[in-house]
């Protein structure tokens, strides 16, 4: 299987990605030739791991019949010093909220994701230092 994510120019440092008939503007900010109309590529690129990883770990969860009230990703990393700028540490955390949620069945969910099926983390971890968290809030 093979996908395609067409780039268009559209002046300056912005671009518009047609990914999956949507479109998205991807731009730089000010001070380096952009107008700030769209998120910056990297920042994109954590946003990919957490919807992947999110979709897996909803997926899973249902099957499991596990339904929290809320659930939050948030995924911070760090970037190295020296170009080529990368994220060379990334840091997932995942938050749940509910009463009575079974921590072993939320923490199979997210290793099974992380470990197995999630695709974005598999490519990320071949080029960073990878961790998660789980935190359960009633």
């Amino acid at each position: 299987m093979s996908e395609k994510v067409n780039m268009r120019w559209m002046e300056d440092m912005a671009f518009e990605a047609n990914v999956n008939n949507h479109k998205i503007i991807i731009d730089a900010v000010d001070s380096v030739g952009g107008h700030d109309r769209g998120p910056r590529p990297k920042p994109l690129t954590l946003a990919s791991l957490g919807g992947c990883t999110g979709m897996d770990v909803i997926s899973i969860l249902n099957k499991m019949r596990v339904k929290p009230d809320s659930f939050n990703i948030s995924v911070e990393a760090e970037l190295t010093d020296e170009h080529p700028k990368y994220y060379h540490k990334i840091n997932v955390i995942y938050t749940f909220k509910g009463k009575e949620l079974p921590f072993d069945k939320i923490e199979k969910a997210v290793n099974l994701s992380q470990d197995r099926y999630c695709g974005v983390s598999e490519l990320l971890r071949k080029g960073a230092q990878l961790t998660h968290e789980i935190r359960i809030e009633e």
